[in-house]
């Protein structure tokens, strides 16, 4: 009697531990590439493919976008039956390069990563962009095997402690928002802290923002700096950040180009979007759609910028200046037409970044 109730007990905990196993968040996998070429071409080829320390963080429910944003495009079809599995619309760093004048007489490489849910049997992953009708044509087509002996499944040590800012739920059923600091050493992990509570509780009094806090959690994530601050070659200030000033030549543009040790970081957060918090003064910021966005976190118009750099990022929100100079060039592709000229800009309020509509 005693043997046959151990006998189920233990058949029941087996079937609960099949259960567990199956309703598990698949892995994160992500293809890291590199992009390259000037105003006329673009080519692409594999760096590398990584399966992330963390499962994946988004709503499996949610794997196809039908929101028609974006500059690029990204599909992952399994490789036999041919479903789609999973898409993303997105913009890059290239794609606001590929409009300046220097991407006329030179070409450019940048690293970008593409990252989904791990799959069980190979995949077909297929980028698109968008064309002079603003439909989408295939630029590139690459398989992928979950099996291949070269995914790098590695394990490296965390840079920093996951800080779990705010917290309403498990990362698969919320948004998952990280800010990442840049430029912060040691002696200032508590003003990182400090500093991303801040912008947090600036965020979520801000419409829509306000309206779906439970909705979102936000984690924060600093690896120690050497030295404070980040760089700004346009006044001689160099340092060994993620973020620097003075993308494409305008001073008050701040991005991060180093995607690879971007990417070796955001991995040991459960993220969909991130926003740099970088320890400057200086007026800056910038915000690409589903890459990530940048906030210098001292400056006077902070609060402002953050929120503002996270509607580029979040929701492809555009904005056109009229009054500043800009980095790109004017483009014979036009995403959409320009809002209506803005109305003066009163005294107080920041001065203008340039930005390349997404």
């Amino acid at each position: 009697m005693a043997r046959n109730i151990f006998s189920a007990l233990a058949l029941s905990a087996f079937l609960l531990l099949l259960a567990g196993a199956a309703s598990a968040a698949p892995g994160t996998m992500r293809l890291d590439y590199y992009h390259t070429g000037d105003a006329k071409q673009e080519l692409f080829s594999v760096d590398r493919i990584v399966i992330e320390p963390l499962p994946w963080p988004g709503d499996l429910s949610k794997t196809i976008d039908d929101s028609n944003l974006g500059k690029y495009f990204f599909e992952v079809r399994d490789q036999k039956s041919k479903r789609v599995l999973y898409s993303r619309g997105f913009a890059s760093i290239y794609g606001e390069w590929e409009t300046t004048d220097e991407a006329k007489s030179i070409k450019r490489t940048f690293s970008e990563s593409l990252r989904f849910p791990a799959p069980d049997a190979p995949v077909e992953i297929i980028l698109k962009k968008r064309d002079a009708k603003n439909g989408w044509r295939d630029l590139w087509f690459t398989v992928v095997d979950p099996n291949d002996m070269f995914v790098d499944r590695s394990r490296p040590a965390p840079p920093a402690s996951l800080i779990p800012i705010q917290k309403m739920g498990d990362p698969a059923t919320k948004v998952d928002l990280l800010l990442l600091g840049d430029g912060y050493t040691r002696a200032e992990a508590g003003k990182f802290e400090a500093d991303a509570r801040r912008l947090t509780a600036v965020l979520f009094s801000t419409s829509p923002f306000k309206e779906h806090r439970s909705e979102f959690n936000v984690w924060g994530l600093c690896p120690a700096a050497n030295e404070s601050g980040i760089s700004r070659p346009s006044t001689g200030v160099y340092r060994d950040s993620l973020a620097t000033y003075d993308a494409f030549g305008s001073e008050r543009y701040v991005l991060a180009f180093d995607n690879r040790a971007l990417r070796k970081v955001a991995q040991f957060a459960p993220y969909e979007f991130v926003e740099i918090l970088a320890n400057n003064r200086t007026y800056g910021g910038g915000g690409i759609f589903n890459l990530y966005s940048t906030v210098a976190v001292d400056n006077a118009f902070a609060n402002y910028v953050f929120v503002h750099e996270f509607g580029h990022h979040f929701a492809g929100l555009a904005d056109e200046y009229y009054t500043s100079a800009v980095s790109y060039a004017p483009a014979t592709e036009r995403v959409e037409e320009p809002p209506p000229p803005p109305k003066p800009q009163k005294p107080q309020k920041p001065p203008s970044k340039p930005r390349r509509v997404t």
